[in-house]
C-alpha cells in the first residue's frame, strides 16, 4: 500500500507509509467495531437460544439492529462521575481498556502478507500489549473510591497474574515447536501438521494439551465467565463498572468484546491453522485465507458463549487453584517435555 501511495499517487515515501498506516489501521478498526456490535447480539442470540427463549428479535430485522440501538442509547446518556472518585483516572480507565483493545490487532495476520505489522516478535508484543488491558480494570476500581469496585480490581490483579505465567509458558512449548515468534510463521509451520495433511498444531498430540490449556486461560484472561470474579453480579454488584455509566461504561463493553474477538483470533491463530485451510487440499487454498480465519473465529465465540451459558461460576479459591497448582505446574513440564522431543529429533519442525 505504501507503494501505491508512493508511486501512483506520487507522495514523499514518508507521506506515503504514513498514509498507508493510518488506512491499514481504519481497515482493521473499522470492521472490528462493526463485529463487536454483531458478536454482542450473537452473544445474546446463543444465551437466549440454551435457555428456550427468543432474545432480541424487535429492533430492525431478527433483531439485528439491537447492538446499534444500545449503543444510541448509552451515547445520549449523561455521565456521572462519583463526587469522591478521582476523576482524571476515572473518565481515562475505560479509554486504557479500550485503546488496549485494539493496538494487539496491529500483529495478527489474516492472510498470507495481510497484516498491519508483520514483526519478527509479534508474539511477545501481543503478550506485552494485552497484559496492559488489566491497568484499565485496576485503574477503575481504584478511582471510583467505592469498595466493590476496590475489590474488582484487587481480584484483576491477581487473576491477570494467575494466568499470564500459564499462558506464557504455553506459549514458549509453541514458539520452540514453530521456531519463531512471528505469527505469520507460526501459522505457516502448521502445514501438515505431522504429514497428515492437516493444518493445525491442534492436532499434534504434543500440543493438543496447550490448545485446550490456552482456550480455557483465555477465558480467564477476558473475565468471561466461568472466571467473571471482577464483575461477579451477585458478590460485587458489577464489580470495577459498578460506578461507571453513559459512554464510559459503553468503552469496557466495546473492549471486553474487542478482546474475546482477539481471543478467539489467537487461539485459531496459534493453534489451528489461522488463515490456512483445515485440510492442506489445493482446491481449499481458492477460499481466501480469512473467510477459513473468521470461520475459525465464530466456532470459538461460539464455544465462549456456550461455556458462558452453561457453566456456573468459580469460586475464587478455585479460580486460584487452577491457575496456580494446576496449569503453572502442567505447563512448565510441557516446555521440558517438547524441548526433550526437539533434542530427540534433533530437526526443527517448523522449518
Amino acid at each position: 500500500m505504501t507503494d501505491f501511495f508512493n508511486t501512483t499517487v506520487g507522495m514523499s515515501y514518508g507521506w506515503a507509509w504514513f498514509v498507508a498506516t493510518i488506512v491499514g489501521i481504519l481497515v482493521i478498526a473499522l470492521p472490528l467495531m462493526l463485529a463487536v456490535a454483531m458478536i454482542i447480539y450473537a452473544d445474546r442470540k446463543i444465551w437466549a437460544a440454551m435457555a428456550l427463549r427468543r432474545g432480541p428479535n424487535v429492533v430492525g430485522p431478527f433483531g439485528l439492529l439491537q447492538s446499534f440501538a444500545d449503543g444510541l442509547k448509552v451515547f445520549l446518556q449523561e455521565t456521572i462521575v462519583p463526587a469522591a472518585a478521582n476523576r482524571t483516572l476515572f473518565l481515562l480507565a475505560p479509554i486504557i481498556t479500550f485503546t488496549v483493545a485494539l493496538i494487539v490487532w496491529a500483529v495478527v495476520p489474516f492472510g498470507a502478507g495481510v497484516v498491519l505489522a508483520d514483526i519478527n516478535v509479534g508474539l511477545l508484543y501481543v503478550l506485552a500489549a494485552s497484559s496492559l488491558g488489566v491497568y484499565g480494570v485496576i485503574l477503575s476500581g481504584w478511582a471510583s473510591n467505592s469498595k466493590y469496585p476496590f475489590y474488582s480490581a484487587l481480584r484483576a490483579a491477581a487473576q491477570m497474574v494467575s494466568y499470564e505465567v500459564a499462558i506464557g509458558f504455553i506459549l514458549i512449548s509453541v514458539v520452540m515447536w514453530a521456531g519463531t515468534f512471528n505469527l505469520s510463521g507460526i501459522v505457516l509451520a502448521q502445514t501438515s501438521t505431522l504429514n497428515l495433511h492437516i493444518n493445525a498444531f491442534g492436532i499434534n498430540p504434543l500440543l493438543f494439551p496447550m490448545a485446550v490449556m490456552f482456550f480455557i486461560s483465555s477465558l480467564a484472561e477476558t473475565q468471561r465467565a466461568p472466571f467473571d470474579l471482577t464483575e461477579a453480579e451477585s458478590e460485587l454488584v458489577a464489580g470495577y463498572q459498578t460506578e461507571y455509566s453513559s459512554m464510559s461504561f459503553a468503552l469496557f463493553w466495546l473492549g471486553e468484546y474487542a478482546n474475546v474477538l482477539l481471543m478467539c483470533a489467537l487461539n485459531a491463530t496459534l493453534f489451528w491453522g489461522g488463515w490456512l485451510p483445515p485440510i492442506d487440499w489445493a482446491p481449499l487454498y481458492y477460499v481466501p485465507g480469512i473467510i477459513w480465519l473468521f470461520a475459525k473465529m465464530l466456532f470459538f465465540f461460539f464455544v465462549f458463549s456456550w461455556v458462558k451459558a452453561t457453566v456456573p461460576r468459580y469460586r475464587y479459591d478455585q479460580l486460584m487453584r487452577l491457575g496456580w497448582k494446576v496449569f503453572l505446574p502442567l505447563s512448565l513440564f510441557w516446555v521440558f517435555l517438547v524441548s526433550g522431543v526437539l533434542m530427540l529429533i534433533r530437526v526443527p519442525v517448523g522449518g
